[in-house]
């Protein structure tokens, strides 16, 4: 039996430490998972890795 385990994730190093609204994300094959860095047990959502890199190239404008 196989154990499902939970992702490393990370925030940008953009990110503030003073309380800033982040987001977090963590890699998984295929995937990216996102949360709110502040709600770590509440929703999240997930993109196809190519749909991510989109996000990052439209940021980057």
């Amino acid at each position: 039996m196989s154990t499902v385990s939970e992702p490393d994730w990370f925030k940008s190093s953009y990110s503030g430490s003073a309380g800033d609204i982040c987001v977090e994300v963590a890699f998984a094959p295929g995937a990216v998972h996102v949360r709110d860095s502040k709600t770590q047990d509440g929703p999240r959502f997930a993109v196809s890795s190519s749909a991510w890199r989109d996000v990052l190239g439209g940021a980057g404008r």
